[in-house]
């Protein structure tokens, strides 16, 4: 993948999702089973990113423990989670294929990005932890994990309070819009 497109997706991952949200909006047609199901798979990938963000020191030092133990992407899987059951709950193929469009064409280059800048940031430890780590897919640890606990001062610094706010109004508004068919 050319290093211009990864950059090109980073650059525009926020506001294309934002797109992506606006015709989930007009085009969820939820149901009750779906929507239980669906928002049951969101908040495991919401819970994901949540123990990630409490485990996180931006740019301070490589995040090793707790989910990054097991996948070194857990924000991103999470998020997808989040969106397979957005999808889910919103009762549209369109939808389902659009979020795993968007997560290939966007996400993906944006991990390989960050990869390359985390090996550039942490050249001593970055190389032992992606030989043993897998980039997205969870792995069983082959590495005892650091001894760094979860940090609520990290959650919030990292404000993933916003994907929670997010996904709980995304919840009621499929709520909402089935009520109101």
């Amino acid at each position: 993948m050319p290093k211009d497109y990864a950059t090109w997706a980073s650059r525009w991952r926020v506001p294309l999702g934002f797109v992506l949200a606006a015709a989930y909006l007009i085009l969820a047609q939820p149901s009750p089973a779906l929507l239980i199901s669906g928002a049951a798979l969101g908040l495991a990938g919401l819970l994901l990113r949540a123990w990630a963000a409490g485990h996180l020191a931006k740019n301070q030092r490589l995040s090793t423990a707790g989910p990054y133990a097991y996948t070194r992407n857990p924000l991103y899987l999470g998020s997808a989670v989040m969106g397979l059951g957005g999808a889910l709950a919103s009762r549209s193929w369109i939808m389902g294929t659009a979020f795993a469009a968007f997560f290939a064409l966007v996400y993906w280059p944006v991990m390989k990005r960050e990869a390359q800048f985390l090996q550039r940031e942490f050249p001593e430890t970055f190389e032992p932890y992606a030989r043993q780590v897998p980039l997205f897919f969870p792995g069983l640890p082959r590495r005892p994990a650091a001894g760094e606990k979860f940090q609520w001062r990290l959650y919030l610094k990292n404000r993933e309070y916003e994907a929670a706010m997010g996904y709980v109004a995304a919840m009621l508004f499929l709520v909402l819009k089935m009520w109101l068919r």
